[in-house]
């Protein structure tokens, strides 16, 4: 069997998070969805199918034999399963791994108007062919429904599945280590680990004298190289990625923090993706950050309502706001974003790719992609070659090249986003 995630039509919902990547590389917990859902199914060989647009990084993401993208080898077994789909023990998992048999007949799984999965036993190029993965790409296919997937639809579902994510993944990864020895693990004395048995401290990592890494409501995974300075208090579940620095003194509740980020002040609640910098003091609460953003020191965003009524998000796609249901909901943040000092974001607060913000009050709670200035100073276009410019420098201080595939991806989304950002101009 092969395994092949796509992404359909709703996945535009989740912007501006997916201009630069594909659904499923978006992080959950520990692991991000694909990684999720390919240790669902027992890790097969993977097919990938994505928007044009980010084929190219999918595929440098997912390098060598490990992942196909874009292509299937005639005459092959692949079970189709939708990227937003946040594989889980479930029956309906159970059944998705049974149908993935050759006895099986082809068949597509509905649920409601989503494609969860389809399972064809001699799949073709045929099927990748679209923008998009739609019913229509299965319509010679019995239907099966189904009922029980949890399919990320909205930005803040990825906030929703954050927690459950956290304890799976700690569980899978952590089966059948001995915990207590912890070997390579630096500990330093004065550090303290309360509920150790629900704390794992990976090789290379370094926990500081005086740091406490609370396990009481959840576990706490401190990745490889990762380090968690003086005074610095981690309550689970929360996760610490590779290479990554908790800051003297930080705050972090309830958080997943990815590869190569440093973290100050207080967190809460909330995914940094990776390579992103809140180095410094100020809140931080229920709030998702892609990758290569920079948060000022003193900023803060608000998670809370004055009214503690529902928050509303705006939705790219639909080009309007939503009410999400949720009473804590503070900001999202896309890849390149940045912002300087003391900035001030309010509830429910979403901002595009590559936007430089700065000064004092409070900016819109919707900024589309390639925005610079602030509320005082006005709003004009971040020029495209100068962001260019800033995205290689910053990529470079982590030691990533910015390549052509960077270059091209983010001249696409300043391209796809030009209507948007001059509607918010005018």
């Amino acid at each position: 069997m092969y395994l092949c995630l796509f992404e359909d039509e709703t996945v535009e919902h989740l912007n501006p998070l997916v201009r630069t990547r594909a659904v499923y590389d978006l992080r959950l917990g520990i692991r991000t969805v694909l990684e999720n859902t390919r240790a669902a199914f027992g890790d097969p060989p993977l097919l990938l199918h994505t928007r044009r647009h980010v084929a190219a990084v999918t595929a440098r993401m997912h390098p060598g034999a490990d992942a196909l993208v874009g292509h299937i080898p005639e005459g092959l077994g692949v079970l189709f399963v939708n990227g937003r789909y946040v594989a889980e023990a479930s029956p309906l998992l159970e059944r998705l791994q049974g149908a993935a048999r050759a006895a099986e007949p082809a068949r597509v799984f509905v649920q409601g108007s989503d494609v969860v999965a389809a399972w064809v036993p001699e799949a073709g190029k045929a099927r990748l062919t679209g923008e998009v993965v739609t019913r229509e790409t299965f319509a010679d296919l019995p239907e099966e429904p189904v009922e029980g997937a949890v399919l990320l639809a909205r930005l803040w579902h990825l906030l929703d599945a954050r927690d459950a994510a956290l304890r799976r993944d700690f569980a899978a990864l952590t089966k059948g280590y001995r915990i207590y020895e912890r070997p390579g693990a630096d500990i330093r004395e004065g550090a303290r680990l309360v509920h150790g048995e629900q704390v794992y401290v990976a090789p290379g990592a370094v926990v500081h004298p005086g740091a406490i890494l609370n396990a009481e409501d959840g576990p706490v995974y401190v990745d490889a190289q990762a380090v968690v300075m003086e005074q610095a208090v981690v309550r689970g579940p929360a996760y610490i990625g590779p290479h990554s620095q908790v800051r003297v003194g930080a705050l972090l509740d309830g958080c997943v923090l990815g590869p190569w980020s440093k973290v100050g002040g207080e967190v809460y609640h909330s995914i940094i993706d990776g390579y992103s910098n809140k180095a410094h003091s100020g809140f931080l609460g229920d709030a998702y950050l892609g990758r290569w953003c920079n948060i000022g020191a003193g900023t803060n965003n608000s998670n809370l309502r004055n009214d503690y009524g529902p928050v509303r998000l705006y939705n790219e796609r639909l080009g309007t706001y939503e009410t999400t249901e949720r009473q804590f909901l503070g900001l999202f943040l896309a890849d390149h974003a940045k912002c300087g000092i003391d900035t001030m974001f309010n509830t429910g607060t979403v901002v595009g790719v590559a936007c430089n913000l700065y000064g004092a009050g409070y900016h819109p709670t919707y900024l589309p992609s390639f925005i610079w200035g602030s509320p005082q100073d006005r709003y004009t276009t971040y020029r495209l070659p100068k962001a260019l410019r800033v995205a290689e420098t910053v990529m470079a201080r982590r030691q990533v090249p910015f390549t052509d595939i960077d270059r091209e991806l983010l001249t696409t989304v300043f391209d796809q986003t030009e209507a948007a950002r001059a509607a918010f101009l005018a």
